[in-house]
């Protein structure tokens, strides 16, 4: 089983040899036959190819559209550029992937495993993302329209830029993210955690923050214009130039040395110290 767990990064020759000489990689025969086509041509749309490792393996523009992935062994692939709009990546390990502008489209991707992985530039518009794990994971640019987030876990992700409008995002985990510039208008992100977040010129315009935690939260020039800040937790966070005209529900006993400055527009009843 030495291939198996092989470190250096698998071509798609060195692939079509792991399939032959490792059944167990695929012990399925549409599954051989999915990896021969993958490999002959760079394509295996719709394939059957769950619980197949394909760790390391190096294709660019891979299409795997409509491929069904569930549990598959996919760390350190390099598949940038890849099609994956609805695939079946349910409980597929990804982590230190590199996906770069990769299309996941309406995926199916619940409890997926992507830490570390580069999804710069990605398009993941409408996946379903529940459960999944991106902590720690390279997401400047891409795209979650849409997208179902519920519970997942983005840890110190770095999603500069990125946009997340109208993402479901119930009970996420975003600590110590780097939010800078990400849009998230129209997003719900109840009872999310956001405590130490990066979101300097992030846009919350419309968002549902109810119950949200921003302790120690960066959110310098950042537009939170009419969101819903019911039970929102502001403890030390920066707010200088912020927007938060038309929020509701804030409750100042929640603002718990929060600063802002001269630029920054608040509700009625609502004063915030200076930053220093």
């Amino acid at each position: 089983m030495a291939q198996q767990t092989a470190r250096a990064p698998r071509t798609l020759a060195t692939l079509a040899g792991a399939v032959l000489a490792l059944p167990l990689l695929a012990s399925s025969g549409p599954a051989q036959e999915g990896l021969a086509e993958l490999n002959q041509t760079g394509a295996c749309v719709a394939c059957d190819l769950r619980l197949v490792t394909l760790r390391g393996v190096e294709i660019q523009g891979a299409d795997l559209t409509r491929a069904i992935l569930r549990e598959a062994d996919m760390k350190e692939v390099v598949l940038p550029d890849g099609k994956f709009a609805k695939a079946d990546l349910r409980r597929a390990e990804l982590e230190r992937a590199d996906l770069r502008r990769s299309d996941f489209s309406g995926a199916s991707m619940r409890a997926v495993d992507m830490e570390k992985a580069d999804l710069s530039g990605a398009v993941l518009d409408g996946a379903d993302l529940r459960d999944a794990d991106l902590n720690g994971t390279s997401l400047a640019g891409a795209r979650f329209a849409g997208a179902d987030l519920r519970n997942a876990s983005l840890i110190r992700a770095a999603a500069t830029g990125a946009a997340f409008r109208n993402a479901k995002m119930d009970g996420a985990d975003l600590e110590r993210a780097d939010l800078s510039g990400a849009d998230f208008s129209g997003a719900r992100l109840p009872y999310s955690d956001l405590d130490r977040v990066r979101a300097a010129g992030a846009s919350f315009r419309g968002a549902d923050l109810t119950g949200v935690r921003l302790s120690s939260a960066d959110l310098s020039g950042a537009d939170l214009s009419g969101a819903d800040m019911t039970d929102t937790l502001l403890r030390n966070t920066r707010l200088p130039g912020a927007d938060l005209t038309g929020v509701k529900g804030l409750d100042p006993r929640r603002i718990i040395d929060a600063c802002g400055d001269a630029q920054t527009k608040l509700p009625v009843g609502i004063v915030l110290k200076p930053c220093s």
